[in-house]
């Protein structure tokens, strides 16, 4: 999706000066990969978010946003899947020494030594428990992504719940507000004493990233080249990236066709659950039928049926 940000105002193709930005790494798991030669039949993406770039080293590398990316055939719609940081999954071991068990699915990242070893044993775990294999995976900066916010002048994003940072003490009213990278990034990462929770910071940051789109639509940055230069290298600095062998051109080109106001924000079916004095969440009736219709290509029917989990972006 970082990449669609310079689809969405027509670039069609990065040149070596922005490639070398780009951090390119192996990130899914060879049981995760989906070869795909036709980018018109639809995309599945695995968006990760950390504070920490691919190959940092150091504790506390949990994943603080896995989204699933689904672009369904003809590329006209597009629907950003956040899978819960603490739902309940199987790990299966991984190459940093771990041995596999029971955990929370942000915990796969860590236990895979983060990075590329951790975006590789998150792919393998959500393919095993979705079956979707993936077309390709980025690993965002969300720290280093403040400033691409800030180069395109802010973003506008309305707060629905009053909310006080518990890491700036900053408190969030009611309203719609344009803010800079440093405070939108602030706001999306709160869930304590929000009414949904988790659920509403996922619905937060999935609106995050459709303001992003919208802002980088309405601003001219092909009339302003020095200041496109710097957008492009913020994004490229902010992201490591596995295309699957796909160049970064042609998904750009196909992307492209991906209208900025054609998003959806859904939340994988599930619920709250204490076990053994941990909080979890599990899946609802194995995520009531979601995997499936990505796999199937039916997310648009699954959504209409399934409003709940829906939300327009």
């Amino acid at each position: 999706m970082l990449v669609a940000v310079v689809a969405v105002v027509g670039i069609k193709a990065l040149t070596a000066r922005y490639e070398r930005t780009i951090t390119r790494e192996q990130l899914l798991a060879r049981d995760a990969r989906q070869p795909r030669t036709d980018l018109s039949e639809g995309l599945n993406y695995l968006l990760v978010g950390t504070d920490r770039r691919g190959g940092t080293d150091g504790p506390d590398q949990r994943s603080d946003t896995i989204l699933i990316v689904h672009v369904p055939p003809g590329l006209r719609q597009g629907y950003l899947v956040s899978v819960p940081r603490d739902l309940l999954v199987a790990i299966p071991p991984g190459g940093n020494g771990y041995g596999g068990g029971q955990d929370k699915i942000n915990a796969a990242y860590e236990h895979g030594g983060g990075g590329q070893g951790g975006a590789q044993l998150l792919s393998s775990t959500l393919t095993r428990l979705t079956g979707i294999r993936f077309d390709g995976a980025a690993l965002v900066d969300f720290a280093g992504f403040k400033r691409v916010i800030d180069l395109l002048g802010g973003i506008r994003m309305c707060v629905d719940t009053e909310v006080r940072s518990i890491h700036t003490g900053t408190l969030f009213t009611p309203g719609c507000e344009q803010m800079d990278g440093a405070r939108a990034l602030d706001y999306v990462r709160q869930r304590y004493d929000l009414p949904g929770g988790d659920y509403d910071r996922q619905r937060h940051q999935q609106q995050m990233l459709r303001a992003v789109l919208e802002r980088a639509g309405e601003t001219n940055l092909r009339g302003d080249p020095l200041k496109l230069d710097r957008v492009l290298r913020a994004v490229g600095g902010s992201l490591t990236l596995d295309t699957n062998g796909v160049r970064v051109e042609d998904l750009m080109v196909a992307l492209g066709s991906l209208p900025s106001d054609a998003l959806s924000g859904v939340q994988v079916p599930s619920y709250p659950e204490t076990i053994d004095g941990i909080s979890y969440v599990v899946l609802d009736n194995g995520g009531n039928g979601l995997f499936d219709a990505v796999r199937g290509e039916r997310v648009p029917g699954w959504a209409a049926a399934n409003p709940r989990w829906v939300t327009r972006l």
